[in-house]
């Protein structure tokens, strides 16, 4: 069956991810994380239940910065602590997608350094901005089909304008329901 693909970045959030979690469960639907490390470090169990329910964590970053305003030198070592934080988790990721889809002339560089699938989305929730899920939902729905990747957000990262995730919850309702209608699997892409 043709896949669309769900990703949340910036977590994960203790109170907010389970209840994603929950609710991905409920949907028989799996996605991809990509976690900033420090915060995954910091809730190992729910970096756990997120591998353990079978969906797929990926690299984001160790600090959330824009990588065209750092040097190589900076993406190496941000990179290295980021997956040596995931290392220690139990985690080896093999997508990488960076803060804010920011990239440099030296990210797909590190990238094949630490044999990383750079990955990028086609479809933008717009959900730190803390619109309601079905305001997200109606300005998202065209781009919603076979191999699009959504970008969400299960934390509340650098320059949210929310306080929680539950409209993100609330889409991912919303474009669970979608998917089914339109003959879709909620997987990520491969």
């Amino acid at each position: 069956m043709p896949k669309l693909a769900l990703s949340f970045d910036d977590g994960p959030d203790p109170e907010w991810t389970p209840r994603l979690l929950d609710v991905l469960r409920e949907l028989g639907a799996h996605a991809m994380f990509f976690p900033i490390a420090p915060r995954a470090a910091a809730h190992p169990g729910v970096i756990s239940r997120i591998v353990d329910e079978g969906h797929v964590i990926g690299l984001h970053c160790h600090e959330h910065l824009r990588h065209s305003h750092r040097s190589i030198v900076w993406g190496r070592r941000d990179t290295a602590r980021a997956l040596d934080l995931l290392g220690s988790l139990g985690v080896r990721p093999t997508l990488w997608r960076t803060p804010w889809g920011d990239r440099a002339s030296w990210s797909h560089q590190v990238a094949r350094e630490n044999r990383l699938q750079v990955v990028c989305w086609t479809v933008d929730s717009h959900d730190w901005r803390g619109d309601a899920a079905a305001d997200m939902f109606r300005a998202t729905r065209g781009g919603l089909h076979a191999g699009a990747i959504v970008l969400a957000h299960d934390g509340i990262g650098p320059g949210a304008r929310r306080t929680d995730v539950r409209e993100t919850i609330d889409y991912t309702r919303l474009v669970a329901e979608h998917a089914t209608e339109a003959g879709l699997d909620l997987e990520p892409l491969e």
